[in-house]
């Protein structure tokens, strides 16, 4: 799982951590008519509960030539209704100490509220008129911010600039190559109308659902939520989705990137893998944290500490995804160094686990980060929410206990075979950024 773990733990903690953190606690799932789902986390322990509602749409779902639509609208729910203008969601709960957001991924859209559990009942009417009496005012207004941030996280920095255009060269026709925030052009592109449409077609109780996590009581809360999602309609009909699936790569791509704001070279490879809970998802997570979890790990002790060679160097593996996406290695180039040697020295790391397997000291070491990393993640009532959520994304949130599962059942075999299947040229598309000098002379 995308470095949930926390690298500065010991083995011998994180050993601990595995062997003393409770099970799960228990989810009690309701339905509504209308197709909304609530799920319930109780824990008592203190004061403080949270509110999420999770829409089942993300850049994945976009129209041709729209890119960006998810997270454009996920701003555009922030300029409220009107019965509640712009603000007054975020204003109502942090008078009461509590905090508010929302984020856009390829897959989902998600809103939350934490706050002190006597008011957690104060985001439900407000989440319901949202859902339904989106005004979409001052769109153009809200365009020229995300076109703003687009500009300062992605075309300001070149590694992630890097990302964007390799995983695009990688990805031929899935919609995964699109990046969240969208293409520039195409974000200028989004009408109202646009946004409308894509409103009342995914916005809709039967394609959401809602976790209260914390000091909550379904009894009390579940009639509230009733009241205020009950007499929305479903979208039905009007919710449709393109299933796409990308074809076989059939060899090396090469991407290249020069750009006046980097300082050294960097150097990223993405490999075809597939997702949780396909069978190998959990050799590759094991996989992903031998070769770069941290500063323990093969690719940074050989690459950054003996050889010199970088000053950073990782791998990662983002499994809980509706489809099949990349695996990550990636390494900053070291002044004075050249990107080919880098190169040179990712590749026979990699050859190296695939011509000899991991000890079983090594595999226990980083099933422990995954798993102590999993637990860890879980330490609030916002974030037991999430990762339930993200796994009923996948379609229900009881696999959380399948992936811990399967995680402690890799075995070093398996981490070599998971190695030889899916690291190799022809599958992978390596990007490569070169500074440039201002005046167009390369360094």
């Amino acid at each position: 799982m995308s470095r949930l773990f926390l690298h500065t733990l010991t083995v011998l903690s994180l050993a601990i951590l595995v062997h003393t953190t409770p099970a799960f606690p228990a989810v009690q799932e309701f339905a509504l008519d209308n197709g909304l789902k609530v799920l319930f986390i109780e824990d008592h322990k203190i004061p403080l509960a949270t509110f999420q509602i999770w829409y089942k749409v993300g850049s994945i779902d976009e129209p041709a030539g729209k890119s960006g639509m998810s997270h454009l609208l996920e701003h555009m729910m922030f300029k409220g209704t009107d019965k509640y203008g712009s603000k007054e969601l975020s204003n109502a709960v942090q008078r009461r100490g509590g905090t508010d957001n929302a984020f856009t991924t390829r897959d989902y859209t998600m809103y939350y509220e934490t706050l002190p559990s006597d008011a957690v009942g104060l985001p439900i009417e407000f989440e319901a008129d949202r859902m339904k009496n989106l005004t979409l005012k001052d769109l153009q207004s809200e365009r020229s911010v995300v076109m703003e941030e687009r500009r300062m996280r992605t075309e300001d920095d070149p590694q992630n600039l890097l990302f964007e255009e390799t995983l695009a060269t990688s990805l031929m026709v899935h919609a995964y190559r699109k990046p969240v925030i969208g293409w520039m052009d195409e974000i200028a592109s989004i009408t109202r109308e646009n946004l409308a449409a894509y409103y009342s077609a995914y916005y809709s109780p039967d394609n959401a659902f809602i976790i209260l996590s914390g000091d909550v009581y379904p009894d009390k809360l579940l009639p509230l939520i009733k009241k205020e999602f009950g007499a929305i309609p479903p979208a039905g009909d009007k919710l449709k989705r393109i299933r796409t699936v990308e074809p076989v790569q059939q060899g090396e791509k090469i991407v290249n990137l020069e750009s006046e704001s980097a300082e050294l070279p960097y150097i990223l490879a993405v490999y075809h893998v597939p997702s949780f809970p396909d069978k190998d998802s959990y050799a590759l997570d094991v996989l992903s944290t031998i070769l770069g979890g941290g500063r323990s790990s093969r690719l940074y002790l050989e690459l950054v500490y003996r050889q010199r060679l970088a000053i950073d160097a990782s791998a990662d593996y983002t499994d809980l995804n509706r489809d099949p996406y990349v695996f990550i290695v990636n390494a900053a180039v070291a002044p004075g160094k050249e990107s080919k040697d880098v190169m040179a020295a990712l590749e026979a790391e990699i050859e190296r686990l695939k011509n000899e397997p991991p000890s079983a000291e090594e595999v226990q070491k980083a099933k422990n980060q995954v798993e102590a990393g999993f637990e860890i993640a879980r330490d609030s009532s916002y974030s037991e929410a999430l990762y339930t959520g993200m796994f009923q994304i996948l379609g229900d949130w009881k696999l959380k206990d399948r992936y811990l599962d399967g995680i402690r059942k890799v075995t070093a075999a398996d981490v070599q075979e998971a190695a030889r299947r899916y690291l190799i040229i022809e599958n992978r598309t390596v990007g490569y950024l070169k500074p440039k000098k201002r005046g167009g002379r390369d360094e």
